[in-house]
């Protein structure tokens, strides 16, 4: 390397490395708002050729960035790459703008003769590149096609959205797999959302990538590609399909269910915030993820088969069964057995936090929707314990904060004999919520299946039908949803007995 291996950005800037970003959609956006703030001095940045004008218009002005034409410009200059493209795409862009190409171009010299020159475009010899795609089957597999064999492989993934801040993630331990301890640069204290794979790298590549990412006050967490697609599948694909899921029944109704009484407050109020923030966002964010990563086919299968059987039960009105079932499922997923109440784990959401939040004409404290089964939350605990998913475990390696919040309103549910009592009473004796129901196992049904065909436009059109029925509300979902990403971070690290 021609810059010190614990580079920082207060280095005069020619002992800086060249960081390239292939991508500027939101997250390379915001990769390259927090490496130009933190004092980075050579950023160069790219996008599709047709967005050159642009894009270099929109940077004129941002200090240490500059705009290239295509990824070619990039990749030869820089000394850390990283590609920000959809999973979709990965293949075609790496394959694109990675390999070592030779081709022959006549120039005509002062003779006015022409001579055949060779040139070539490659990625920088002994360049490190990163890739920030949510799944790393098909990344790995480009990386491994393309990319020469002179160049170094550190993946990363960011466990936020761009419009989550790096910082304002929860506290949680890291589980290092390739690493006895962390490095001593890094606190403690510093929340887990950043996750780093070091592939075919040596120590001195992973730690320039650290020290680049250092500015983001992420904690790393070490990560084979296989370990990661296991773990975000567990992690993000069931949970977003979970939420997916609810939006596209309660669409299908064509009203807003908590403007009728029947989805405020408390959980309610959880529930609908994180469907909105999922929908307000890009159809291939979590496109990708679930289509492309084999592990998270299964999850998702695995949970629209509980939500069938859980509800196949409740029109049996078979109490006992059911009840048998999900409190089977307890005992596996959170340690509790049938007549223990509570038990010493984290509580991430509470009364106090819960009526903090609401949607616009929801009522406050003391005004609550009818017993709910609250389907969602029974399957999704059912096909944890089915899978032999222990949801604390990843949330200790690889949480995101839609996943806390999940855990969040499991937890608050299952936690209470009382509460997950009256949810089972209310699925067999209360036909209020059940129509809702119905469509909520349709839909799950649907999501597993379109995610099973494996076709990106399926997927796309159904996402947008029921994005487009919800978007008039995603502003304010979008402050809620932040809101509460914060209360639950600033209260999820205290550990109560009930």
């Amino acid at each position: 390397m021609s810059f010190p291996v614990d580079v920082t950005p207060n280095h005069p800037i020619d002992q800086q490395p060249t960081i390239g970003l292939i991508g500027m959609g939101a997250m390379g956006a915001m990769y390259a708002k927090h490496l130009s703030d933190a004092g980075w001095k050579k950023i160069s940045v790219c996008d599709l050729p047709e967005k050159y004008e642009s894009l270099k218009q929109s940077y004129k002005d941002v200090p240490g960035v500059t705009v290239h034409k295509d990824g070619h410009s990039v990749s030869r200059i820089s000394d850390f790459i990283m590609y920000s493209v959809e999973a979709e795409y990965i293949n075609r862009v790496v394959q694109q703008y990675g390999p070592c190409m030779y081709f022959l171009s006549k120039r005509t010299t002062a003779c006015q003769s022409l001579t055949t020159l060779p040139l070539s475009l490659a990625t920088k010899v002994g360049a490190v590149v990163s890739g920030q795609t949510s799944v790393k089957a098909p990344e790995k597999a480009a990386f491994e096609e393309h990319l020469p064999g002179d160049v170094h492989i550190v993946s990363i993934h960011s466990l936020h959205g761009p419009s989550v801040s790096p910082a304002s993630q929860p506290f949680v331990r890291v589980w290092l797999p390739f690493r006895s301890c962390l490095l001593p640069t890094h606190d403690a204290s510093i929340p887990v959302n950043q996750v780093i794979m070091q592939y075919r790298a040596s120590d001195e590549s992973v730690r320039l990538v650290e020290n680049i990412f250092k500015c983001f006050k992420s904690r790393y967490v070490y990560l084979s590609y296989e370990e990661h697609d296991l773990v975000t599948a567990n992690v993000q694909a069931v949970t977003h399909a979970a939420f997916l899921t609810m939006g596209t029944a309660w669409a299908a109704r064509r009203s807003y269910p908590w403007e009728q009484g029947h989805y405020v407050g408390g959980i309610e109020t959880v529930k609908v915030n994180i469907m909105l923030r999922i929908y307000a966002n890009k159809w291939h964010v979590y496109a990708g993820l679930a289509i492309l990563n084999p592990s998270a086919k299964v999850q998702i299968d695995t949970y629209a088969s509980s939500a069938t059987e859980l509800f196949k039960l409740m029109l049996a009105g078979d109490h006992d069964s059911l009840r048998q079932r999900v409190y089977a499922a307890r005992e596996k997923v959170f340690g509790l057995r049938e007549d223990e109440e509570g038990g010493k784990t984290i509580v991430f959401l509470t009364e106090d936090i819960l009526d903090q939040f609401t949607i616009s004409g929801s009522p406050k404290r003391g005004q609550s929707s009818p017993c709910n089964s609250h389907l969602s939350l029974l399957a999704m605990v059912d096909c944890w314990a089915r899978s032999s998913i222990q949801p604390f475990d990843h949330l200790a390696v690889a949480a995101t904060p839609v996943f806390r919040m999940w855990i969040g309103v499991a937890e608050y549910l299952f936690r209470s004999v009382e509460r997950l009592d009256t949810a089972l009473h209310a699925a067999t004796h209360d036909v209020s919520h059940r129509s809702d129901d119905l469509e909520f196992v349709v839909a799950a049904r649907g999501w597993s299946q379109c995610i099973a065909f494996g076709n990106f436009e399926l997927y796309k059109d159904r996402f947008s039908r029921t994005a487009a029925f919800f978007e008039p509300r995603f502003e304010e979902a979008n402050k809620i949803g932040g809101a509460m990403i914060k209360a639950i971070s600033e209260t999820g690290t205290n550990p109560v007995t009930n």
